[in-house]
């Protein structure tokens, strides 16, 4: 299934994603704060982050914007027991894929999670195609009609 980490200071809800998601069969890491969780973000490859954004050191939303600026590819569902209308749409300008308010509807997380990996699966799938079709339709020659047709 997917690599997935939970970026959250409280340890109990933290376990309580673990565990949730361990029993779909994800492999889940953690992460107590957002430092720690931008580190393990830029050294593994996750599918998936969940990410509190009120934390000590750094919060989620700092996070999402580091990562984002960093170019690295892992979808984020941004979590909060403080969320507002404006701060979901915060979370999605900067490019979280989903805001989930703290205490979870554990249908609406499990939801959440799947849509947001088929995101993800489909955006690979994307990449792949685009470059079969584009090896595809290469032209192949260097005589000057086909450098000619190639610049156009």
């Amino acid at each position: 299934m997917a690599k997935i980490l939970i970026i959250e200071d409280d340890s109990k809800i933290r376990a309580s994603l673990k565990e949730i998601l361990a029993e779909k069969g994800h492999q889940v890491e953690e992460a107590a704060d957002g430092i720690e969780g931008l580190k393990k973000l830029e050294t593994g490859e996750f599918q998936l982050c969940l990410s509190d954004i009120k934390m000590p050191k750094m919060d989620g939303m700092e996070v999402l914007t580091k990562a984002m600026d960093a170019g690295i590819n892992t979808t984020f569902i941004i979590i909060s027991a403080h969320g507002t209308i404006d701060v979901a749409i915060e979370a999605v300008k900067k490019g979280a894929f989903d805001f989930l308010q703290k205490p979870f509807d554990l249908s609406r997380l499990e939801i959440a999670v799947r849509n947001a990996l088929e995101k993800t699966s489909l955006v690979e799938e994307t990449k792949v195609l685009r470059k079969k079709v584009q090896k595809r339709t290469e032209m192949i020659g260097e005589s000057a009609p086909i450098k000619a047709v190639k610049e156009m």
